[in-house]
């Protein structure tokens, strides 16, 4: 591969009236830290997302409806909301796949918390359930940061915000449980929700955020900056095959 080749990211999409859709913010950020967006719809061929999981060098989980809790060994609680059992199969497929490839993977709302489950985590179906939680389904523009979330210093997080406290976005009723063996908490909200994880393995780029940086990108050059080192790491990893 050519050292100038910018990296294809694979971004997930929601089912929604028989369409695929993905807010235009996911792509947008990804072609302004200089990668090639490619959306990805729900399939049912097993055999498609394998070639999916060769063609793309990183992929991106986006947000959207609850992952389907018989997934992570649960029943639906009452306060469950809509689920899509294609997409579900699509992503925990999609997210195995780029695993075991060790491509680059990177999450955002229902998209951290499908990593945790694709890789053996479990999620609270509401949070609603837990004592004293904060308001994290925000009444104010989807670019404001409502509440903190803080950061530990041994993490990506830390070195891409150069701080330990940040404010962010919230819109989920959903959280990490149980956190996969192969993940760790690097960033939690004030109320104990975990807000960040990543990858125990340092040399395997694996994040995933429990708010929606798409959403602030263009007026908080912090949050881009998570897009940009995403890629970053995928430029890496490129050049290095290319050697």
């Amino acid at each position: 591969m050519s050292q100038g080749c910018k990296p294809v990211v694979a971004i997930t999409c929601s089912q929604v009236e028989g369409a695929a859709r993905l807010p235009e913010d996911y792509f947008r950020a990804i072609e302004k830290a200089n990668g090639v967006p490619f959306i990805v719809p729900a399939i049912s061929s097993f055999d498609g997302l394998e070639k999916i999981s060769e063609l793309a060098d990183a992929i991106l989980f986006s947000g959207g409806v609850d992952v389907d809790p018989l997934q992570y060994g649960e029943e639906p609680a009452k306060e469950l909301g809509e689920i899509t059992p294609e997409r579900d199969f699509t992503e925990i497929n999609l997210c195995q796949m780029f695993f075991k490839k060790k491509k680059p993977i990177f999450g955002i709302c229902r998209g951290i918390q499908l990593i945790n489950v694709a890789l053996g985590g479990k999620l609270y179906q509401d949070i609603n359930h837990m004592p004293k939680v904060l308001k994290h389904y925000q009444q104010a523009p989807s670019w404001y940061g409502t509440h903190k979330v803080f950061i530990d210093e041994d993490s990506w997080l830390f070195e891409i915000f150069k701080n330990r406290e940040i404010l962010v976005n919230s819109f989920h009723h959903q959280a990490i449980k149980e956190v996969a063996p192969v993940l760790k908490v690097v960033a939690r909200a004030s109320d104990g929700i975990i807000e960040a994880v990543e990858s125990k393995d340092k040399d395997f780029f694996i994040v995933g955020v429990q708010w929606h940086p798409e959403r602030m990108f263009q007026r908080n050059e912090q949050q881009f900056r998570l897009f940009e080192t995403f890629v970053e790491k995928v430029k890496e990893l490129k050049k290095g095959v290319a050697l």
